[in-house]
């Protein structure tokens, strides 16, 4: 009777203790389950993002104009600048090709204009006993309006001044040509040069950095002080 009393006390005892084991056991189980379902969330949160993130087939490469190419579109004025992407320089390009043109153009029509009636004032100077209403025509174009042709003609001042006026042009006519070559030259030299530097870094700090500089204790020296000077370009 004695014994079955103290089984029977033993297993009140040890039935709590049951209790609170499973119950440990059943939240240790719960908190597993949840750290399982949040590390899941987890990775399913950085799949997702790097299912958004572009493959590397598909990034973009930075651009980078090759010199060759660029120098070969610059044949064509402005195309250079085009490929390189520097599209405020085309009026500038187009400008100076365009007020080159008209340099030459303008130049050489007062060139022709003026060699054409020099060449006929001589032309009938030469010619004896020549009529009035045989003069070419040309020359008379630069003389007062209502002035004698026969007062002009044999005005030696009056042909040098259409001679000046001749070479003035012709030589104005030829820098203008020489000038729109070298305007052509600088936009070609231009492309290349904009191609080859293209990614270069040019940083707009170029002041001078002041700091203090103190050099530590050595067997062979003592500590010093001093400034340290650095220029940054």
């Amino acid at each position: 009777m004695i014994y079955r009393v103290i089984l029977v006390f033993i297993g009140i005892w040890l039935f709590p203790l049951n209790g609170i084991a499973q119950s440990e056991r059943s939240m240790a189980t719960v908190d597993s389950i949840r750290i399982e379902a949040e590390a899941d969330s987890a990775v399913q949160a950085v799949m997702q993002k790097a299912d958004s993130l572009p493959s590397p087939g598909k990034m973009e490469l930075q651009f980078k104009p090759d010199p060759k190419k660029a120098v070969l579109m610059a044949i064509v004025p402005g195309l250079g600048q085009i490929y390189n992407r520097k599209y405020w320089k085309l009026p500038i390009v187009y400008g100076g090709l365009m007020g080159c043109f008209y340099a030459v153009t303008w130049n050489n029509r007062n060139y022709q204009d003026y060699s054409t009636a020099y060449m006929d004032i001589m032309e009938d100077a030469e010619a004896p006993n020549r009529p009035v209403e045989e003069y070419n025509k040309s020359w008379q174009d630069f003389i007062p309006a209502g002035a004698d042709p026969e007062n002009y003609l044999k005005n030696t001042s009056f042909q040098t001044a259409l001679k000046n006026r001749k070479d003035y042009y012709r030589r104005y006519r030829d820098l203008s040509i020489f000038i729109t070559i070298g305007v052509y030259a600088l936009s070609v030299i231009d492309a290349y040069v904009d191609a080859q530097l293209f990614d270069f870094d040019i940083s707009p700090d170029l002041s001078m950095h002041w700091e203090p500089a103190v050099s530590p204790q050595t067997v062979y020296s003592s500590r010093t002080y001093g400034l340290n000077c650095s220029l940054k370009f």
